[in-house]
């Protein structure tokens, strides 16, 4: 699901919003998640998952061309995990799909 996906679902749901306040309300969210992530707080949605800050510590690599070794830096990056509901909601969805392939035509 893209972004323009989620504006056109929540358009759906909630006839009373304007495409644009829709926009407006999804932008504003995702803004303040970044932000959260980029201070280095931690976001927890119930049922959902959490985000948080991983640190990749500095490494050696090569430079596939020349074979040379460089220095990579330390890196922070955003992480996702799912909290039990969600997992649970994928892995039921999966197991309702195998079972439909299963079946005879």
């Amino acid at each position: 699901m893209t972004r323009s996906d989620l504006v056109a679902l929540l358009g759906e749901r909630f006839s009373q919003l304007t495409h644009r306040d829709t926009e407006f309300a999804i932008k504003t969210i995702l803004d303040a998640m970044s932000d959260s992530l980029a201070r280095g707080h931690r976001i927890e949605i119930r049922g959902f998952g959490s985000f948080a800050i991983n640190r990749r510590p500095p490494r050696k690599g090569r430079n596939p061309r020349s074979g040379d070794q460089v220095l990579i830096p330390e890196k922070l990056v955003p992480h996702f995990k799912p909290g039990k509901a969600l997992r649970e909601a994928v892995d039921a969805h999966h197991d309702a799909a195998v079972v439909a392939e299963q079946q005879p035509r």
